[in-house]
This record gives C-alpha cells, sequence and structure tokens, in this order.
C-alpha cells in the first residue's frame, strides 16, 4: 500500500519525521498527553492541519510523544482531513504500537475518494483479526455503497456476519443497516435486503426512523411494495421521508393489470398523511400529482393543486418540480388550457418543463400549438432532446403536417441528436397517414443501412396506415416482416385480422385467427373508464364487476330507449330521473 501512495506522499506536505520512541521526554519539555491532546482536537475540529496540526505534531516529535498511541490516533485522523490520505498513511506507519481506532481512523482516510478505496478495501484485509470491528466494516461498506460499488458493499456485510471475532452475536447495527438497504435499493436487489431485514428482526434490534425510512425506500424500489407497506405500518414513528417514500413506492410499482395499479394506494396514503397533521415535502406533491396523472383524475388533480397555492400563501412558491408535474398532470388528463396556464406562470424553465409542454399538445392532437412551443423553445435557446424530437414528429403526424415533419427530421443532426429508430417510425407514421404508403414502404428499405431491415415500430406504423387505408396487398408484406420482428405480440395478427375483415375476407381472417391459437396467443383485453367524484371506474366488454352494475346497465337500458325514441319524435318522451 505505502508503494501505491508515494506519488500521492511526495506532492502532499509531509507530517514532521518521527522520533525514535525511546524514553518520551515529555515530563523534561513540561508538556503531558492532556495538554496536547486538546491541541491536536482543535485542530481536528477547525479542519487546520498545516497550521495548528503541523505545530501538534512538531511537539509529539520533540517530545517524543509520537508513540503514544492515542495521540498519534488523532494525528492519523488530523491528516485524514487533507484532500490526499498520503500524510496520515505516513504518520499511520510511524505508530509502532496500532490499536483498532489506528486501523479504523486510517480507513476513514482511504474511504474518502473513489481512487484509495482499493487500498481501503487492502488495508481491511490486512488488519489484525482482532481489531477488526462493526466499525471497520462500516466504514468500508458505507464508501462502496457511495461510490457505485453496491454489490461490493452488500458482499462485505455477508462476510461481516460471518466474521467469528466479532463476537457470537448478530455483528449489525443500525449503521450497518441503512447502508446497505441503501446499496439495496440502488441495484433493486430485493433478497439481500429481505435476509438483512430477518436479521434486524431476530436481533430484537429497535428500528429507528432512519432505517426505517432506509427500507421502506429499498423495498418500494425493489418492487416490493406490500413488504415496504408491512413495514410502514409496523413503524411507530414516522417523519416525512417515511410517508413520501412509501407514497412515491406505490407511484412506481409496477402491476400486471395497469388499470389497476397502485397509484389509488398513493392517493389514499397521502391523504392519511395530511390528515394526521404531516406536512407534504415537495416530493410528496409530485408523487400525488404524478398518480393523478396516471389514473387521468383531473378533479383530483386540481384539488391538489389548489391546496399547493393554499399551502404556498407567504411562502417561496415556486419549485421547478411541483411546476413540472403540475404540467405532467394536466396534460396526461387533456387539460391543455391549465397546463399551458402554469407553464405561462413559470418564472423559470428547465428542458423537462419544454419537453412536456410540446409532448402534452402533441398527445392531445394539437399539432400546431406543439410545433409553436417547439420553435418557442429553439428561440429561448434551450437545446431539444430526443425526447423532444419525437413529439413534435408524433405531432406532425396527429396533424398531417408531412412536410414539417420531414424538415424536423431532417434538423435534428444540427441540433446534436442523432435520429433513432423511433424518430423514423413517426415519420413514416405520418407519411402512412397522409396515404403516401409506397413513399413509406421505400423510406423504411432505405434506412436499411442505419436501423437493419427496420423497426418493430416503423413496420407497425406502416401496418397501421395500411388498415386505416384499406392496402392488404402491402398489409401481406408488411405483417410478415412484423411476424418475424415480434412472434409474440398478438396486436399484430389481430390487426391483419382485421383488415381481412374489412375488406371482406373472411376465410383469410380466420386463418390468420387460427394461427393466433395455434401459437396460444391472446388478444390484449381493452377496457374504458370515467372519473366520478375524483375516483376512477374501469370497465371492460360486458363487464359485471362494478358494485353498481345493476344501476348502470338499467341506466344504459333507459339511454338506449331514449335515443330510439329521440329518432322519431311523434314517441313518449322518457323520464331518466
Amino acid at each position: 500500500m505505502r508503494r501505491r501512495l508515494l506519488p500521492l506522499l511526495a506532492a502532499q506536505p509531509a507530517p514532521c519525521p518521527a522520533a525514535h520512541c525511546a524514553a518520551p521526554a515529555a515530563g523534561a519539555a513540561g508538556v503531558s498527553v492532556p495538554e496536547l491532546l486538546p491541541l491536536l482536537e482543535r485542530a481536528i475540529s477547525a479542519g487546520d492541519v498545516h497550521r495548528l496540526g503541523r505545530a501538534a505534531h512538531a511537539v509529539l516529535v520533540k517530545t517524543g510523544l509520537t508513540c503514544h498511541t492515542l495521540l498519534s490516533n488523532r494525528l492519523v485522523a488530523l491528516y485524514s482531513l487533507l484532500p490526499s490520505p498520503a500524510a496520515a498513511v505516513a504518520a499511520f506507519d510511524d505508530l509502532p504500537h496500532k490499536n483498532a481506532h489506528t486501523y479504523n481512523a486510517l480507513l476513514a482516510a482511504l474511504t474518502r475518494g473513489a481512487r484509495t478505496l482499493p487500498d481501503a478495501l487492502q488495508l481491511l484485509d490486512e488488519m489484525p483479526e482482532d481489531l477488526r470491528n462493526v466499525v471497520s466494516y462500516n466504514t468500508v461498506i458505507s464508501s462502496l455503497a457511495h461510490h457505485g460499488r453496491e454489490k461490493e458493499a452488500i458482499s462485505l456485510c455477508a462476510r461481516m456476519a460471518r466474521d467469528r471475532f466479532l463476537g457470537p452475536g448478530l455483528a449489525v447495527e443500525r449503521f450497518t443497516v441503512v447502508n446497505v438497504a441503501t446499496a439495496c435499493a440502488e441495484i433493486g436487489a430485493a433478497r439481500p435486503l429481505r435476509e438483512l431485514h430477518g436479521v434486524v428482526v431476530m436481533s430484537g434490534m429497535e428500528v429507528t426512523v432512519i432505517m426505517a425510512n432506509a427500507m421502506v425506500n429499498a423495498y418500494s424500489k425493489a418492487g416490493r411494495v406490500e413488504d415496504a407497506r408491512r413495514l410502514f405500518d409496523r413503524v411507530s414513528i414516522r417523519d416525512t421521508i417515511t410517508w413520501t417514500s412509501m407514497i412515491s413506492g406505490y407511484c412506481q410499482a409496477k402491476r400486471l393489470d395497469e388499470a389497476n395499479g397502485e397509484e389509488e394506494a398513493a392517493l389514499e396514503l397521502f391523504e392519511r398523511m395530511l390528515g394526521e397533521g404531516v406536512l407534504p415535502t415537495p416530493f410528496s406533491y409530485v408523487s400525488a400529482l404524478g398518480a393523478c396523472a396516471k389514473l387521468g383524475l383531473a378533479t383530483r388533480g386540481k384539488e391538489l393543486h389548489c391546496f399547493i397555492l393554499r399551502r404556498c400563501i407567504g411562502l417561496e412558491p415556486f419549485n421547478i418540480f411541483i411546476y413540472n408535474a403540475l404540467i405532467d398532470m394536466y396534460c396526461k388528463c387533456g387539460n391543455m388550457t391549465a397546463a399551458l396556464a402554469v407553464f405561462n406562470r413559470m418564472p423559470e424553465r428547465d428542458f423537462v418543463s419544454w419537453n412536456s409542454m410540446v409532448t402534452g399538445f402533441s398527445h392531445n392532437g394539437l399539432g400546431k400549438q406543439s410545433l409553436d412551443i417547439f420553435e418557442r423553445m429553439l428561440v429561448h435557446g434551450v437545446r431539444p432532446t430526443h425526447v423532444t424530437f419525437l413529439a413534435v414528429l408524433t405531432a406532425c403526424s396527429h396533424s398531417g403536417l408531412v412536410s414539417d415533419g420531414r424538415l424536423i427530421l431532417e434538423s435534428m443532426q444540427d441540433h446534436g441528436v442523432e435520429p433513432r429508430a423511433e424518430h423514423y417510425a413517426a415519420f413514416i407514421d405520418a407519411l402512412g397517414r397522409n396515404h403516401q404508403l409506397e413513399e413509406a414502404n421505400e423510406f423504411i428499405k432505405s434506412l436499411s443501412s442505419k436501423i437493419g431491415l427496420g423497426t418493430a415500430g416503423s413496420w407497425g406504423a406502416l401496418l397501421g396506415a395500411c388498415r386505416v387505408h384499406g392496402n392488404i396487398d402491402l398489409a401481406e408484406e408488411v405483417a410478415e416482416f412484423l411476424f418475424q420482428l415480434e412472434p409474440g405480440n398478438s396486436g399484430r395478427y389481430v390487426m391483419l385480422s382485421n383488415i381481412y375483415s374489412a375488406a371482406g375476407k373472411w376465410d383469410d381472417a380466420r386463418r390468420v385467427r387460427g394461427l393466433m391459437k395455434e401459437k396460444g396467443l391472446k388478444k390484449d383485453q381493452a377496457y374504458s373508464w370515467i372519473e366520478v367524484r375524483s375516483a376512477k371506474h374501469v370497465f371492460v366488454a360486458d363487464d359485471m364487476s362494478h358494485h353498481e352494475t345493476e344501476e348502470i346497465y338499467e341506466m344504459l337500458g333507459k339511454l338506449f330507449d331514449h335515443m330510439r325514441i329521440a329518432r322519431d319524435p311523434t314517441e313518449h318522451q322518457l323520464d331518466l330521473c
């Protein structure tokens, strides 16, 4: 280790040379340990290495107290404040008698930077086994997790649990739990997290708020939202971070049935947090607004917006993350007027703000407005991203602006953005919607040098255009490419079958459906939903699962009767109430 640190030692002010430890001359010089120790502590607390620190070190050398373990340990701690650990290493090497604190002080110095982290691991391995303690392990584990080496941090924790010199009990304490849980959160490692949680439960350790926050956050990021909620419910004391971690975990949870995700649970928990008098953080607001956006709950989103405005009275109202979340929520709920109002009130905007508006107008079928925002974005000197260009090209496609789409696609490289397969697919969709099917087909084939034989997105866009314009011959050719690219995508088979059905080719349609059955493919079930009193109600075809099914079908029957009678004014009017 000394050889590796020699260049660092040469570039750093070296500590004063240590005297040979014969008989300490402290008594002769009239200086004692109780007098030197405060001097070192003052130098450490003030971070004054070059003046107080070197003066204290000089006194140690003159008095022969460099052999005193306590004083030399503080000297190592002092030199560890320097950007380079070389001086701390030199002071460490000059100490003839080292204890656990000596090693831990140097470990703290070596783990501050990624470059010397291998030296810290080597020192941990070379430490006498009877001196290696929980502090030694925690110091290195924390540094590994902080420097993006999470798997090594988790492995070192497992090694610590097996270290027989740490005693017969379970060698885990709260700092270990927080550090390892943080590492698990970064890589989404659920199994070691559950094992760590089991150790905590078995040891009878009291779960502090900081430990609970780390584990709830880790469980959520590892996709174990149920485990996170169980831990959340068992914690007796919660702070805003605990609530925010749990709410955010629900919003990030992935469910097989996207119609019944965890966003509703996130909103319920947010309201419960408010009911218990816990003040939300900006991250809490962002998570709740994100849940409203995913569920399409415009009314609930407005209520939350009003609540935020009331909370900000007399305070600094601007938080760019909350503003961006509001814009995203209004865009996804289809209220572009409100989204634009929030956008125009922002005192400053980042690229997320601009992208949200460009994408929002695009997804809501307002292509010209999307292009206008894009032009404003360029005028303000904001550099567009891949997301920006995809949104603009999609807007051109939905609005029939083929020429504009072509110009934008060709200008991407001028802005330092290389077109991707999805950008070409959006332009191909624009050509297809404009009845330029042959040009779209040739355009895909011309891209072979850039994206190979084409992507599922580009061919899929062309197949969709064939369905709209009833081009069966081209549809069959495109479908063959898609079946090779995505053999398990049932939507491609369904679309080809629908094309045949629309053209009256029932035998071909049945053949494609039979091919789906042979491959074990099923059509994805579509659903619709409405928002009533800030609650989302989801329905599929012939749905009988809703708790108000009888009333719903009764009202539908009345509506059908009303529509039939509306066609004949001579019939009696029906009372729908």
